[in-house]
Formats: structure tokens, C-alpha cells, sequence
């Protein structure tokens, strides 16, 4: 029951995450707010998520693994019944950043999983977690879409309560208590200093277009953030327990897991917000299908389908040619897929093969991810890297949808409320391109040394000292010698 738990515990995050999206125009019109103060709904929550990520990944790091489970979902139930019972805006926003604290459990259910599942299922295991970022997402909007049409916003938050509440259930009943890995100190300074570049940056981006890219607020914030970051950086070498060891970091395979996580989170992000509007376009703008938000949402289903196909594929393919040739193929699946979109939309069978193989891409892409970086750093380091990378993916898609907001708003004309067609084609080419620039890191970044496709001895007790063959590239002094003894 351990893999189905942790599976059903991120595939509920995964699409409570998602059920703002469509509902935004119903909660501004229910809570009497602007569109732009509803579109907070859905950044608060991505907020929340990055700076819960690292932090609940350093947790997960040790004896307190279950507790801090625990504590997150707590979060997300609760979040989940304020919103829905909110009879004020600035108390849904409250819910709304309790759940975004869920996005942080990816890191903690596959440390479980490297912990507790045996050999032979964890590499398949991990791969399974990882795709439920996009599987989620693509189930949550044909549900969202569904109840913003049929019932009101509140009922979406009331179907949140009963996943999470499942899922405490579930992580309660089934996961171990303990860890491999003692317990460590958390690091305070670096959490926040790193939590405070994560949200001064992610807010830039959800409100350029609104501030306006050039506007003092907006760089501002974006100055801030670079502050931040150095200052992180600075301190994470100094302390001998950081939040994030960018000792690790600098690994060549775990760098290439990170810079591609960033650049297909804009693909990915993009896209979806792209499929969306387009979808959803009145007759009258010479394009579109103007399609209700039940049809758009079973438009983006094919996702999760994609991402299914996907991770049965990728374990297949890494058997034979490798966890480094994996990951470059599905960002170039994504890329070849965005520019497919760009030249021909006219069908919607072309908007369903999109999503369907912008499914396969990522799912590709996010299965091998933690498997990369699982190999190259020691046990004892996994929730916090692996959390790292869950955070880079939330910054790609808040640049992603920055992104499509910004090329769509400057293609509206004056007055008007629909961008030209144009607007569209630009912005799946600028998302297509960041995906190519993932098939370049992921070709170019990661050793050159051919390894077997299997995890390393080091997440196995009794192989001490594994064959220089399946022993992990050391990117600094000690790394190795730490992870290959528990």
C-alpha cells in the first residue's frame, strides 16, 4: 500500500493546486472583487508552494519525515474548508495559501519512497511520483471546469477538504515513522532568506503585466530577489547543514535536472494557460472555439494520459539507452509539440494531440528528473534536492504564464478584450524555444561518462562500497564518500 498512498497523496495535491484556474471569473463575481484581485487566488498558492518546498524537503531529511507529512496535509484540509466556508475574500485568500503548502510534498513522498520501497521498485516508484505534477493537472481542470459551470466555486473547496482529508487518512495509516537519515538542525537563515527570493520573484512575475515590466514595484521586487538569492548562496556555503547543499548542485547531472525542470515548467505552464484562452475565444474574434469550461477542461484531459504513456515508456527507454539520453528526448517531444501548436490550431484533434504530447514530453522529462538527481546525491540529501527541483519547476511556470500574459496583453488592441491570433503563434514559438534551450542543457550538461541505468549502491544498507562503474561523479570533495555509507 506504500506506492498507491504516496501516488494518491501527490495526485490530490497535484489537482488542488489546479482548481483555481477556471474558477477565477465565478470567485470575482461571487466575492464582488476584480478579476485581478481573483487572479491573487491562484498566486498565493504557488507562493506558498515555493517557499514550502525546500523547507518541508529539509524536514523530510530525518526522523521527523511522517510528522511533517502530516503537518502539510493538516494544512491543506485546513485551507480547504476555509475557503470553502470563506464569507470574506481575504479569508479564501487565506485558505488558498494554506493549500499551495501541499505543492511542497513531492520532495517528502520520494524520500519515503528511496527509504521504504525495495530496490527493485524504486526506480519505478520514484518515476511513478514524479509524474503526478502532470497528471494532476491534467485531471484538475476537466473537474474544475466542470464544477465552476455546474455548482458554485465553493463546492471545488469542499472536494479539496475530501482529498486531503483521504490522503491524512492514508499517509497516517501507511507510512513508516522514522527515516534512514538523523534528524538536522533546520536552517533558519537559509530558509529565509531563500523563501523570501522565492516569493519576491514569483510575485514580479504574476504581476508585471499589471505593475508593468519597467514600473519601480516590479524591479523592485526583482532586485530584491537577486539580493536574496546572493545573500542564500553566500550563507548556504558557510553553514555545515544547508537547506539546499549547492555543493550538490553543482553536480553536472543534478545541475542538468534543475535548469530543465525551470525551462519545461514554462513549456508546460505555458501551454496550458495557451490551450485555455484559446480554447475559450468567442466566434467573433475570427479564431477560437468558444468553448465552455467543461469542453476546455476535457481538452487538457489527454495531459494525464500523455503523462501515463510516458512513465511506462521512459522506464523502458532508460533500461536500454540511459537516464541521460531520456531526459533531452522529452524536452524535444515538448519543443517539437509547442511549434506543431504554433504553426497549425485550427482543429481541435490537433489540440488534443498537443496536450496529449505535451503529456508524453513532460512526463518523460519529470520522471527521470529525481531519478538523476536520487543517483548523485547521498540518502541523506534527497527530500531537500529533489524539493529544490520541485521549487524550479513552480518558477517555470510562473515565468511561463508571465510570459503568455505579457505577449497576449501587448497583442490586444486598445479597448479591446481578445488578443489577435498572432498573439498566440508568438507565444507558443518564445515557449517553445525555452524548451529547446531544456534539450541543449539536458544534452550538453550532464557527464559525458556512459552508467548503467540503475540507482546507485549507496541507497542500499548493504552494499557499502558500490563498483566504481555505478558510483556517482563526486561534484565535490566528500559527496560521494557521505552517500555511499549509511
Amino acid at each position: 500500500m506504500l506506492l498507491p498512498s504516496l501516488m494518491f497523496m501527490a495526485l490530490s495535491v497535484s489537482v488542488i493546486s489546479t482548481l483555481g484556474a477556471p474558477m477565477v471569473p465565478t470567485i470575482a463575481r461571487e466575492q464582488q472583487v476584480s478579476l485581478g484581485a481573483a487572479q491573487w487566488t491562484l498566486t498565493v498558492t504557488l507562493l506558498a508552494g515555493a517557499i514550502a518546498g525546500p523547507v518541508l524537503g529539509r524536514l523530510g531529511d530525518g526522523p521527523r519525515r511522517r510528522g511533517a507529512i502530516q503537518g502539510a496535509l493538516a494544512c491543506v484540509l485546513v485551507g480547504s474548508v476555509l475557503a470553502a466556508a470563506a464569507p470574506a475574500f481575504w479569508l479564501l485568500m487565506a485558505g488558498r495559501s494554506l493549500q499551495g503548502v501541499g505543492m511542497g510534498l513531492m520532495p517528502l513522498a520520494i524520500s519515503v519512497a528511496r527509504d521504504h520501497l525495495p530496490a527493485e521498485r524504486m526506480r519505478s516508484g520514484i518515476a511513478s511520483l514524479s509524474v503526478t505534477t502532470s497528471v494532476g493537472a491534467g485531471l484538475g481542470y476537466p473537474v474544475t471546469g466542470m464544477i465552476a459551470q455546474h455548482l458554485d466555486y465553493r463546492a471545488g473547496f469542499w472536494f479539496a477538504a475530501l482529498l486531503s482529508a483521504l490522503a491524512l487518512g492514508l499517509v497516517t495509516w501507511v507510512v513508516p515513522t522514522g527515516s534512514s537519515t538523523p534528524g538536522r538542525r533546520l536552517d533558519t537563515v537559509g530558509a529565509v532568506l531563500l523563501c523570501t527570493g522565492l516569493a519576491t520573484v514569483l510575485l514580479a512575475l504574476s504581476q508585471g503585466s499589471v505593475w508593468g515590466w519597467a514600473s519601480p514595484a516590479t524591479l523592485g521586487c526583482l532586485a530584491g530577489a537577486v539580493s536574496a538569492f546572493a545573500l542564500w548562496v553566500v550563507s548556504a556555503l558557510r553553514v555545515g547543514h544547508p537547506l539546499v547543499d549547492i555543493r550538490l548542485v553543482r553536480n553536472r547531472a543534478v545541475l542538468a535536472a534543475n535548469v530543465t525542470a525551470l525551462l519545461m515548467g514554462i513549456g508546460m505552464f505555458g501551454v496550458l494557460s495557451l490551450v485555455t484562452l484559446y480554447t475559450q475565444v468567442p466566434a467573433s474574434a475570427g479564431y477560437g472555439f468558444q468553448l465552455s469550461l467543461t469542453a476546455t477542461g476535457l481538452i487538457l484531459l489527454p495531459l494525464s494520459l500523455g503523462s501515463i504513456t510516458a512513465n511506462r515508456a521512459a522506464s523502458a527507454l532508460v533500461s536500454r539507452i540511459g537516464l541521460n539520453r531520456v531526459l533531452p528526448l522529452g524536452a524535444l517531444l515538448v519543443c517539437a509539440d509547442l511549434v506543431l501548436l504554433a504553426v497549425w490550431r485550427d482543429h481541435l484533434g490537433i489540440l488534443v494531440l498537443g496536450t496529449f504530447l505535451l503529456g508524453n514530453g513532460v512526463g518523460a522529462s519529470y520522471a527521470v528528473m529525481p531519478l538523476l538527481i536520487v543517483r548523485h546525491v547521498p540518502p541523506s540529501e534527497t527530500g531537500s534536492a529533489t524539493g529544490f527541483n520541485q521549487v524550479l519547476r513552480v518558477v517555470g511556470g510562473s515565468v511561463g504564464s508571465a510570459t503568455v500574459s505579457a505577449i497576449l496583453l501587448a497583442h490586444t488592441p486598445a479597448g479591446g478584450e481578445t488578443p489577435d491570433s498572432g498573439a498566440y503563434t508568438l507565444a507558443l514559438l518564445v515557449t517553445a524555444g525555452a524548451a529547446f534551450l531544456g534539450v541543449v542543457t539536458a544534452v550538453v550538461l550532464p557527464p559525458r561518462r556512459s552508467r548503467t541505468p540503475e540507482l546507485p549502491a549507496a541507497t542500499e544498507p548493504e552494499a557499502p562500497q558500490p563498483p566504481a562503474a555505478h558510483r556517482p561523479a563526486a561534484p565535490a570533495s566528500g559527496i560521494v564518500r557521505r552517500g555511499s555509507t549509511r
